[in-house]
């Protein structure tokens, strides 16, 4: 049980910095864990943290249960059904290897060019087809390990005239239709998973306190410098990476 609890805190913490969470939990997983994929292990992890999602922005999705935010809920479904077409096919492909971090030099140089490009004129709103066929697409190829579906979104996202605050809102609530649709295919497949209990409310208690202090300190540092130390953590955690 400790193994899975350390899990589910791994998740927690780094599920919202883009040091690719599922890339350092299904890289940790692999020692820990023996009997089933650690990439599977990884995202199914991540229901903890969509349930931290789901408790955090629940004035946000009280909004599109009811109906009454169509423009989020129309970039929502796009991004969706993008991020699925391109993810699990990937997901397929890589489920069996062994994969480092080496993307997040990518996610990091990706984070310190949206630090400086944010303040550019920019044309697309949250209503444009093409920002969210941009941000799902992104966010598909996230499935790699290494390559940060926030970093990734994020970055995609600050294409748009959205303000810091709603793309990082944005950002954590386009995940949720894709892990759930994810996490239900896996416990069809495997559904062993869930002894993985611990974990999961590991994930999401850590997940959930984290995520509003990532929130709050966003609030009170501009977007360049957020953005720019998100990159620099990038280059970090590659180094680590490398080094271990």
């Amino acid at each position: 049980m400790l193994n899975q609890i350390i899990l589910g805190i791994i998740q927690g913490i780094f599920e919202w910095i883009p040091i690719s969470s599922e890339g350092i939990t299904s890289l940790t997983a692999k020692f820990l864990i023996q009997d089933l994929s650690p990439i599977d292990i990884a995202l199914f992890l991540h229901l903890g943290t969509l349930l931290a999602v789901l408790f955090y922005f629940k004035k946000d999705f009280t909004q599109l249960v009811k109906l009454k935010d169509k423009q989020l809920l129309k970039f929502l479904v796009i991004a969706t059904i993008i991020s699925l077409a391109i993810g699990f096919p990937i997901y397929l492909f890589i489920k069996n290897l062994t994969l480092g971090n080496s993307l997040l030099i990518l996610t990091g140089t990706g984070l310190i060019i949206t630090a400086f490009f944010h303040k550019a004129k920019k044309s697309f709103n949250l209503n444009s087809t093409s920002l969210a066929i941009t941000s799902g697409f992104l966010q598909g190829l996230s499935v790699i390990p290494g390559l940060s579906r926030s970093g990734s979104t994020i970055f995609g996202l600050s294409l748009g005239r959205l303000n810091p605050e709603q793309i990082l809102k944005i950002s954590y609530i386009m995940s949720v239709p894709v892990v759930l649709a994810s996490t239900i295919y896996l416990l069809l497949k495997t559904p062993t998973l869930i002894h993985y209990w611990p974990a999961l409310i590991a994930s999401f208690l850590v997940g959930f306190l984290t995520l509003k202090f990532l929130m709050n300190f966003s609030r009170k540092i501009n977007f360049f410098k957020f953005t720019l130390i998100f990159g620099i953590l990038c280059y970090l955690g590659a180094i680590i990476t490398f080094l271990v």
